[in-house]
């Protein structure tokens, strides 16, 4: 299974996003949309799930969730906009984590690319960072990886490139 992870497009889209979105075989949007046409585009391509970010409105929290866990060929997947990361997990993720923890915990809202393991909770947590053009990060970023029989493989960065230049 291909994954394209991305976050924090914040209403924008281009050709190269949708490039990436055809090679793969779910797209997971990690919060900070901005508009449903950015969605609409996405699902014209592939498979998305998506959570709403702190800066959608109602009428993308009335089509995408806070959350969504799930099961991805053996990985237990966790979703959500804000939740930290290893190891200070947001308030409103850590007794989850500690009690039931994913596999995969992705993240975004923090335009930061991170991937962290965090082996007090045998977790993977992603963050890929943003690849809209709006924010303080300078560089567009996504991730791509695999998942196969419960194993998450061949992990890359996307960098789309400054977020001034389209």
């Amino acid at each position: 299974m291909k994954i394209l992870l991305l976050s924090d497009t914040h209403s924008h889209m281009d050709d190269r996003i949708l490039h990436y979105a055809s090679e793969a075989d779910e797209v997971w949007h990690a919060g900070d949309i901005g508009d449903l046409e950015v969605t609409d585009k996405l699902q014209e391509i592939s498979k998305l799930r998506a959570v709403y970010g702190n800066i959608d409105d109602h009428i993308i929290r009335a089509q995408f969730p806070l959350h969504q866990r799930f099961n991805c060929n053996g990985v237990d997947v966790w979703i959500t906009h804000i939740g930290g990361y290893p190891p200070k997990y947001n308030v409103n993720t850590r007794d989850e984590i500690k009690a039931n923890p994913p596999k995969l915990f992705i993240c975004g809202h923090s335009h930061i690319l991170k991937v962290i393991p965090d082996s007090r909770y045998s977790l993977i947590h992603m963050n890929p960072g943003a690849c809209g053009i709006y924010g303080f990060h300078k560089t567009r970023t996504m991730l791509r990886f695999e998942i196969n029989s419960g194993k998450i493989e061949n992990l890359e960065v996307i960098e789309l490139g400054p977020k001034s230049k389209i």
